[in-house]
């Protein structure tokens, strides 16, 4: 399956460079261009090409990382996701003044879930440091501990298998209702844990 990045912050570039250690090929892209993409690009070669968000959002699967005021733009003009997988790795929260969003009520996976209609989204990667969604997965002799939620249960199985793929261990927490809400930052009890699972 492809794999593209939307978003080349923190958490999208930690995600490139794991693809990229584990020699799985995407294809990035950020509102700046192509151009501004060379160096990180540069350090992630042969694997991780930059792109147009039209490129990247073509791929089976997408990992979407933006900021969360700058998501409706990010994803706007976009061609219809035909039941494509994407994951939103976002918070509803952002530098330099970490003041939650408004979300009214509602998960902020729901919220996303409304920007890239047609899709199947699964939520991941959004409750680790960026430098553990990096370094080495193995840890203290075990596999680091990454949740993934969704539902839809064929989204879920392959974002699972790039999850293990990456050598991560990971556990599903069920429904978007149930899952998105435990791993949500800030409100969940989940993120920022630094699981380890044995054995």
């Amino acid at each position: 399956m492809s794999i593209g990045i939307i978003g080349s912050g923190n958490i999208g570039s930690a995600f490139a460079r794991a693809l990229a250690k584990a020699s799985i090929p995407a294809t990035i892209a950020n509102s700046r261009g192509p151009e501004s993409l060379k160096e990180l690009t540069g350090e992630l070669a042969p694997f991780i090409t930059a792109g147009t968000r039209e490129e990247a959002a073509s791929a089976d699967i997408v990992l979407v990382a933006v900021n969360w005021s700058k998501l409706p733009t990010a994803l706007a003009g976009l061609p219809n996701w035909n039941g494509r997988i994407v994951i939103d790795a976002n918070n509803p929260i952002e530098a330099p003044l970490f003041k939650p969003a408004e979300l009214n009520g509602r998960l902020s996976s729901e919220i996303f879930a409304d920007l890239v209609p047609g899709a199947r989204v699964v939520k991941a990667f959004n409750h680790l440091f960026a430098q553990l969604v990096e370094s080495d997965p193995k840890a203290e002799g075990g596999s680091r501990v990454l949740f993934f939620s969704g539902d839809d249960e064929g989204a879920k199985a392959e974002v699972a298998r790039l999850i293990d793929r990456l050598g991560f261990f990971g556990i599903d927490l069920g429904s978007l209702a149930v899952g998105a809400k435990l791993a949500q930052f800030p409100g969940g009890p989940l993120p920022a844990l630094n699981l380890v699972m044995f054995g």
